[in-house]
């Protein structure tokens, strides 16, 4: 939608216009109610059999008539207004709407050629859904027009908003279940209407589809009072148009009168914003929706209601292989819809079927839009030489690694002012992860008012905060589907509240990479920062680092997790990730300050191999294997790594140590399991198939063993991490207590090492006194040793 005024309001459409929506929505029913129960005869040449019908019958039909009224009025604003649209369908299990409506506007077919929209064509769009080797019951990645699979319900909106954010000529319409609209994330989501610019953002158009039911209950917004849910409506800030009633050809003359309405009403709002220098906040249009939950099909099966109750929601008539009033019931339903005026001969949609269908890529199933690879554009990343830290010695001088990189978000931030193609979300923690760097180049997105006090808000900023993961979550995830980048930044232990989320979105993904039409995407990318290491002042509840293990579950070609150990692997990792495309990317970082390990050349080096020997940091001279490595990944392990190999190098300077870092997790497993593993001959060589191998990891540890269970030195593996330990404590305190402190890993080399334990009886006895020593110092002082807090790095 443009800033020009566009066509205008028509008085409403004629009686023929009229009668064409009513044909086409009748078609998409049909065509719906097909999908779910014929695997031949689509056109009921014949009379329905048995044989006609899919042995396992699926779906859902409850929600499918809606959905189709709800498509057929938006092609009649895109063709007759010039809209340019985009169509988000929260009830995702309403497939069958969602393709029938693609196959009727020619999208389908244009995406898959071999489902011609004629008889033979139908037949397979029929057969192919809900069947083995065919097309699932969601609206799926592999549904053209869709960006929202939508079986995990709650995310709609959310998802709207982040395709509406920085594309000003794009309406966004959403269709909110009743049932969906009970989840706490969509109701969350009604408040994203306080962060969408009327100037820089396009327009969300919810339309709050209440049919009365879920899957075997009545939902809350729809047996609220009208007028309770009209004020609920307008405390969220929405202008509601109410649409109702069960008699097509009313229903369909008020929803074309409401959606004209909208239209109307967007095109004011934006107007007042972007020529007219209006700076309140708008109060947007949206649609409440009222019709019968299986609207138009049996009103009673087997003398029990299913026509507007919860009984319609999936398949209403169960029966009709074995059942002979079933079949006949499914055929007199079908045939309801007059599929004779509907389609020719040959299958073909009549011409006043598809007289309100837009054409090209307005289509709602072609736009480009929801194929966001279609509209993506490099990032303009700067070089990284500009942002680098110094590092004359390893580990002597201290840097807050999120603060290095907050200059170079910045850097990409400002770049991109004129595109207006990245943000960065989070909750509420942007200053506090050390990115505020950012507020030099853009300020928080802030849609209300704003007080004196306040500081860094603006209606176009690009920063995005509020307290939801989940909105975070998905204002990203739609931001990124409809051709954009960014980045989430998030507390670790807070990243566990969007799991299902990006569960839903790693399976997008790698559906997504098997469709050869679908373009690929920015990647998701996650900053966990505010880490179990550091959370030694918020205390227990803060502390979780199992957001790792979650994702390194799932699809391997997918998924990637790094462990920066410094400032300039930060970097690099971080420059990687924002070029990276159809992936999820967890990058694990520290905020305080900690000691630089690499130069910049060298982090770029370390970060492309993933994993490799730190040579400067052990004692082995080469001519034989080390007797023990020390493994680390994560930066406060490597610290207490590195802090444990310069006790070694002092206290058993005849011992030949290993020091080895890990920043790519996924180089741990097998080249068969990743593509991103190790073959077997190069883990050997690295931590070798013999020597005992004291691994100090940044999470739980037992994720250490299962990525590594099947190298040949897997015996030889003892992993050191965080084990639920936890509370409000000293730093330092955090890894004794959890027996990953430097004093720690030393004991276990001398218990490890074969024959050392005689030998250095005294020096093992002196780290169990060095760590009795920091428990009665810090119930003292409240602060860690001077040995630890004065500590650097002396090899």
């Amino acid at each position: 939608m443009s800033n020009a005024p566009g066509p205008a309001a028509p008085s409403g459409p004629s009686d023929e216009e009229i009668a064409a929506l009513d044909a086409h929505w009748r078609a998409a029913n049909y065509l719906a109610v097909g999908q779910i129960y014929l695997m031949d005869n689509p056109l009921l040449t014949r009379p329905l059999t048995r044989e006609d019908i899919k042995p396992r019958l699926l779906g859902h039909w409850g929600t499918s008539p809606g959905l189709n009224l709800v498509y057929t009025h938006l092609n009649r604003v895109i063709r007759s207004r010039g809209v340019q649209a985009l169509a988000v369908w929260g009830p995702g299990h309403g497939g069958p709407a969602v393709l029938a409506n693609s196959w009727l506007e020619g999208s389908y077919s244009q995406t898959y050629p071999d489902v011609g929209r004629d008889a033979e064509g139908m037949g397979m769009l029929f057969k192919q859904f809900s069947f083995p080797g065919g097309v699932p019951s969601h609206v799926a990645p592999e549904t053209p027009g869709s960006i929202h699979e939508g079986g995990e319900l709650g995310y709609a909106l959310t998802h709207a908003y982040g395709a509406a954010l920085d594309h000003p000529d794009l309406v966004v319409t959403c269709v909110i279940g009743d049932g969906e609209a009970e989840t706490g994330p969509l109701a969350a989501s009604w408040h994203s209407n306080k962060f969408l610019d009327p100037v820089h953002d396009g327009a969300v158009l919810p339309v709050l589809h209440l049919n009365g039911y879920k899957i075997a209950n009545p939902t809350v917004l729809a047996r609220l009072p009208e007028t309770e849910l009209d004020a609920l409506l307008r405390g969220y800030g929405h202008d509601p148009l109410y649409v109702g009633g069960d008699e097509p050809l009313s229903v369909h003359r008020a929803m074309a009168a409401a959606m004209d309405r909208a239209v109307d009403r967007v095109r004011e709002l934006q107007a007042a914003a972007r020529t007219g220098g209006d700076t309140g906040r708008p109060h947007w249009p949206m649609i409440v929706l009222r019709t019968p939950k299986g609207w138009t099909g049996p009103a009673e099966v087997d003398g029990v209601p299913i026509e507007g109750t919860w009984r319609a929601h999936q398949v209403p008539l169960p029966g009709v292989r074995d059942s002979e009033d079933h079949l006949r019931q499914l055929e007199e339903w079908m045939r309801s819809y007059r599929p004779e005026e509907l389609f020719d001969a040959s299958g073909r949609p009549r011409p006043q079927v598809l007289s309100c269908v837009p054409g090209g890529d307005a289509r709602l199933g072609s736009t480009p839009y929801a194929n966001g690879g279609l509209l993506l554009r490099d990032l303009p990343i700067p070089p990284l030489d500009a942002h680098a830290v110094e590092v004359g010695k390893p580990g002597t001088a201290l840097h807050e690694p999120t603060r290095v990189l907050g200059g170079l978000l910045e850097a990409v931030m400002a770049a991109t002012a004129e595109r207006r193609d990245f943000r960065v979300v989070g909750p509420d923690e942007t200053a506090s992860n050390r990115l505020d760097a950012l507020y030099g180049a853009t300020a928080k997105a802030w849609q209300e008012r704003i007080l004196p006090t306040d500081e860094h808000l603006a209606h176009d900023g690009r920063v995005m905060e509020v307290l939801s993961e989940h909105l975070c979550q998905g204002w990203l995830e739609g931001y990124l589907l409809t051709g954009r980048h960014g980045l989430f930044s998030c507390y670790e232990a807070f990243a566990h509240i969007v799991d299902s989320m990006v569960n839903q979105h790693i399976k997008w993904l790698r559906t997504s990479r098997r469709l050869a039409w679908r373009r690929p995407i920015a990647s998701l990318n996650y900053l966990l920062t505010s880490h179990v290491w550091r959370q030694d002042h918020n205390g227990f509840s803060h502390q979780d680092p199992g957001f790792v293990d979650h994702i390194l579950n799932k699809s391997p070609e997918v998924v990637r997790v790094y462990l920066p150990p410094d400032a300039n692997t930060l970097l690099s990792v971080a420059d990687h990730a924002l070029r990276s495309r159809d992936y999820v990317n967890v990058i694990v970082a520290g905020k305080q300050p900690s000691f630089d390990w690499l130069t910049l050349d060298q982090a770029r080096a370390h970060c492309a191999r993933g994993a490799g020997v730190w040579q400067w940091a052990g004692t082995e001279d080469g001519s034989r294997e080390p007797d023990v490595v020390l493994a680390c990944a994560g930066d406060i392990p490597t610290l207490e790594t590195l802090a444990a190999a310069d006790l070694l190098r002092r206290h058993l300077p005849e011992l030949a140590v290993r020091v080895v870092n890990v920043v790519d997790m996924a180089r741990l497993l097998p080249r068969e399991e990743h593509p991103h593993g190790m073959p077997d001959f190069e883990y050997d060589a690295v931590f070798t198939r013999n020597t005992p191998v004291i691994f100090a990891y940044h999470g739980y540890p037992w994720l250490i063993h299962r990525l590594a269970y099947r190298r040949a030195g897997h015996a030889q593996l003892h992993v050191r991490g965080y084990k639920e330990e936890g509370t409000t404590t000293t730093p330092f305190d955090m890894v004794v207590r959890n027996d990953l402190d430097r004093y720690r890993l030393v004991m276990d080399v001398i218990d490890r090492v074969p024959g050392l334990g005689v030998r250095a009886a005294a020096v093992r006895q002196a780290m169990a006194d060095a760590r009795t020593r920091h428990h009665a110092w810090i119930r003292e002082h409240g602060t860690d040793l001077p040995e630890v807090a004065d500590w650097t790095w002396s090899g």
